[in-house]
C-alpha cells in the first residue's frame, strides 16, 4: 500500500507523487502528463503527453494549479483508493482496502464510474467524476432549485465554458448531501445520453468524509 498527500486546491483534488502534483480524475478515461511514465505502489504506467489536446500545461492553466498531468480511469482503475481530504492523505493499493462506510454499487462507461443518485424522489444514473469541481444535472427541473450563481469550468476537447448553478439536494443511498449543480453545454450534454446518464456527481462528495473508491470491485464507499 502507498499513502501519499491528497491536496484539495481550488476545487480540485491532487495527489503528490515524487514532488509532482497530479489531478485525481475518475471522470477522465485516459491519463497524461509531462513525463513518460509514473510508478504507483510498485506498478509502472506509461503516459501520453495529452488527452484530446489537453496537456499538462493547459490543464495547469485551467485549474489554476501547476501540475504534471492527470491520473484517469486507465490508471486509477487498477487500484483500491481511500481518500481522506480532512487528513490530506490518499491510500492506494493493488490489494483490497477495507472501508466500513455505506457501499454504493458502480457500473461504468469507458472506464468512468456511474452511480445512482436520488433527486426529488426520482433515481438518476450519474457519472462519478472527481475532476469536476461542481456537479451537473441535465434536467429541466434544475432551474426550480435555489440559485447558486455562475461557474466557469472546462472539459477536454471543449475548453472553458460557463454555466448557471443551483443547490440540489441529492441522496446517495441513505446519505443526503446538497450539491452545486450546473448544466453541461451542447455536445457535452449529449455525451451523457450516450451512456444513458443524466448528470455528474463531482468532488464535493469527498469533503468532510473518508471515501473508498474501489473500481475493480465496482464500489464506492461513503
Amino acid at each position: 500500500m502507498l499513502t501519499i498527500p491528497l491536496i484539495l486546491k481550488d476545487g480540485h483534488p491532487f495527489v503528490e507523487l515524487e514532488g509532482r502534483l497530479w489531478l485525481f480524475d475518475t471522470g477522465a478515461p485516459t491519463s497524461f502528463g509531462d513525463v513518460q511514465s509514473i510508478t504507483i505502489d510498485g506498478e509502472q504506467a506509461a503516459l501520453g503527453s495529452n488527452y484530446m489536446g489537453l496537456s499538462a500545461e493547459t490543464l495547469s492553466r485551467f485549474v489554476g494549479v501547476q501540475c504534471s498531468g492527470l491520473l484517469g480511469a486507465d490508471i486509477l482503475g487498477n487500484f483500491d483508493h481511500i481518500l481522506d481530504c480532512a487528513s490530506g492523505t490518499i491510500s492506494v493499493s493493488k490489494s483490497e482496502l477495507p472501508h466500513s462506510g455505506q457501499r454504493l454499487s458502480l457500473s461504468e462507461f469507458m472506464g468512468i464510474p456511474i452511480l445512482t443518485a436520488r433527486i426529488a424522489g426520482h433515481d438518476y444514473r450519474m457519472f462519478f467524476d472527481t475532476g469536476a469541481q461542481i456537479s451537473y444535472f441535465q434536467d429541466d427541473s434544475l432551474a426550480e432549485f435555489p440559485d447558486a450563481g455562475s461557474v466557469t469550468d472546462f472539459y477536454p476537447g471543449v475548453g472553458q465554458f460557463h454555466t448557471d448553478t443551483h443547490q440540489v439536494d441529492v441522496a446517495l443511498g441513505t446519505i443526503s448531501i446538497t450539491l452545486r449543480c450546473g448544466i453541461l453545454p451542447g455536445l457535452l450534454g449529449a455525451t451523457l445520453k450516450m451512456a444513458d446518464t443524466q448528470g455528474i456527481i463531482g468532488n464535493q462528495v469527498l469533503v468532510n468524509r473518508i471515501v473508498g473508491y474501489f473500481p475493480r470491485r465496482n464500489a464506492l464507499c461513503l
